[in-house]
């Protein structure tokens, strides 16, 4: 959900998406992450305009010029960049942010294995509590200038932000490619044959 109300949010309700969070599993239980929520202004349009920025100059042109995402129609995929330019317009106006960090060394390919399964239960929570949200890291197309402005301490990187708020609309069904398209068996590109159909 990327379009969202800056409607205020209770503290209560963000407290059960960080509890949901948390419960999640991370490489050798070692806990590693840390959750910065941002409610400050300033802060939220600092890093907004970097958001801004990595939307115009990067991924609108990219996302404009390529073909529809899988599972969706031309008409859908623009609605999906519609809202997604939405975001990049009014990230700074969502109530709430959540920015999950891992301590640490420079992040790795296996870093996000310790910090987005905490993500994903923290947006299944906020569904459930009727708040729209997102994964979002466009931020880190500025990595130094957002984690400087989000004041991140050495050794703490930020692996996406979370905006969070009350939803402008209603929940519809997510549309994904079919299963057949993208599981194979036993070597790349021979279909799975409990989905080939």
């Amino acid at each position: 959900m990327r379009r969202l109300k800056p409607d205020p949010v209770p503290n209560e309700l963000i407290r059960k998406i960080l509890e949901a969070g948390v419960c999640a599993p991370s490489g050798g239980n070692m806990q590693r992450w840390r959750f910065l929520v941002i409610r400050d202004p300033k802060v939220k349009q600092t890093v907004g305009a970097f958001y801004k920025r990595a939307w115009d100059e990067r991924v609108a042109p990219r996302y404009r010029a390529g073909e529809p995402a899988p599972g969706t129609s031309p008409e859908l995929f623009l609605r999906l960049l519609d809202a997604a330019e939405y975001l990049a317009n009014h990230i700074h106006e969502a109530p709430v942010w959540i920015v999950p960090c891992l301590e640490g060394d420079a992040p790795t390919h296996w870093s996000g294995s310790s910090i987005y399964p905490a993500v994903q239960n923290m947006l299944l929570a906020a569904r459930a509590l009727g708040l729209g949200a997102t994964l979002t890291t466009r931020h880190l197309l500025f990595e130094k200038d957002a984690e400087a402005a989000l004041g991140l301490p050495p050794g703490v990187h930020s692996y996406a932000i979370l905006p969070i708020g009350y939803p402008m609309g209603k929940f519809g069904p997510v549309r994904r490619a079919p299963l057949k398209d993208v599981v194979y068996q036993d070597k790349w590109g021979q279909p799975y044959t409990a989905v080939a159909g």
